[in-house]
């Protein structure tokens, strides 16, 4: 692909935008951002908050420990520990740097701010409005559609800023539908690598250190550590382990930060971890390295597209095939094989339902990720599913599109009646 192909430039701007640094599971980071931005809109602490939060928030915030809180859950907390120690000029990363002091400070707020929560009508599946009052004082702010789209601001009545009504388009960020599997695998062969070096090579470094300390100590359920203790350590076994496992700290409030992609940590883990071992195991050179991963983003990214940000639809499942794609690009796969191994593996895994953040997401990475490499070695012996297959289309990217449509419209009631059960008491 050369340079002056529009392609190249938005592979390289979309990867720039979905792999960024975030400290914590993203929707409860996107509520403590939203509350940072309002408290400082404001201008002081507040005496009353209001969220108004879509369902799939309230989803995947529910059951996560948001981190430098010590171990506190939910949307009153992350909202709470963004309007008292929240930083919004950090974005993702808005609840880095909280003190001590100001932990005891959060634990205070708590006991006596009065929070409500209720549950969005917008129809919009991820928004996030806060609302703050102090006296006769106020602040709004909404995020909308991805977890840095601040699109709404006010204070005292008097609007700051305003986008208009959010569409389910992501029309701020790289155009994503110029991704396919050809050109992916094309750009990754013929990019110049400083081009994605400082994206990628902040990917290794974070990831890898929040998966070995997931591996190193108690977090979560521990599915990382449990699988290397009873399967073993070859490859196979350490590509499922240190993506599981690092989503067992992350799940469960470690305060180390990942680099995301789709929005997503658990993603951002899964999609690189494996690839990792696999480029070990192999003696893969840095560049090859880089290219493989480059590969796996950009093939996870481009499954996300159709199904969006939030969804019934696991994105551990794209994320793993991605990692297995990545995979195969080590092995010297080019678009047919690598397209071949995305079609065999989201046959399969594509039901895996998104009940929520928690610490189980690391089983189903560790699933999805497994079900990738099987993909992988089902291609290597000549063996595929054929179209018809279910969800399986003619070629991949109809597959792809395929598996748009069942996350998108297809789970629709499945993640309204997930929710249902989740908030049930």
């Amino acid at each position: 692909m050369q340079k002056t192909d529009v392609r190249y430039a938005t592979y390289v701007q979309i990867l720039r935008e979905e792999l960024v640094p975030a400290m914590g599971c993203t929707e409860p980071i996107a509520l403590a951002y939203a509350a940072a931005k309002a408290r400082e809109t404001l201008g002081c602490l507040p005496d009353k908050v209001e969220l108004e939060v879509s369902g799939n928030i309230v989803k995947n915030v529910k059951s996560v420990v948001v981190p430098n809180t010590n171990g506190m859950k939910g949307l009153e907390a992350a909202a709470a520990v963004g309007i008292v120690a929240g930083c919004a000029d950090k974005k993702l990363e808005v609840i880095s740097e909280v003190t001590e002091a100001q932990k005891e400070e959060l634990e205070k707020f708590l006991k006596t701010v009065p929070i409500s929560v209720r549950v969005s009508a917008s129809g919009v599946v991820f928004d996030i409005v806060v609302r703050l009052y102090k006296g006769e004082e106020s602040a709004v702010v909404r995020i909308a559609v991805f977890h840095t789209n601040i699109i709404y601001i006010e204070k005292n009545g008097k609007v700051l800023l305003d986008m208009g009504e959010p569409t389910e388009g992501e029309n701020a960020l790289a155009d994503k539908s110029l991704l396919s599997i050809e050109g992916i695998v094309d750009f990754a062969d013929t990019c110049e690598v400083a081009d994605v070096k400082e994206v990628i090579g902040r990917q290794i470094a974070y990831n890898t250190a929040i998966a070995e300390e997931g591996i190193k100590n108690s977090w979560g359920a521990n599915v990382g550590s449990t699988l290397l203790k009873y399967a073993g350590t070859d490859v196979r076994t350490r590509a499922k382990a240190m993506a599981a496992a690092g989503s067992d700290a992350r799940m469960s409030g470690c305060e180390l930060p990942v680099v995301i992609n789709s929005g997503s940590g658990n993603q951002g883990m899964t999609v690189s971890l494996p690839v990792l071992e696999y480029a070990k195991e192999l003696q893969a050179d840095e560049e090859t390295l880089y290219r493989a991963l480059v590969v796996a983003n950009l093939c996870a990214i481009h499954q996300k597209t159709g199904i969006g940000r939030l969804s019934a639809y696991c994105g551990a499942v794209s994320a793993g095939t991605g990692a297995a794609c990545g995979i195969a690009y080590l092995y010297g796969e080019k678009s047919e094989g690598i397209g071949a191994v995305l079609q065999n593996s989201v046959v399969v895994t594509s039901g895996i339902v998104c009940d929520g953040a928690k610490p189980a997401c690391a089983g189903k990475i560790a699933a999805a990720v497994e079900m990738g490499l099987v993909g992988y070695y089902m291609y290597k012996d000549g063996q595929k599913y054929l179209a018809g297959d279910g969800i399986c289309g003619t070629d991949v990217e109809k597959t792809v599109k395929n598996v748009g449509r069942l996350a998108a419209e297809g789970m629709r009631e499945t993640d309204k009646t997930i929710l249902t059960i989740m908030v049930e008491k």
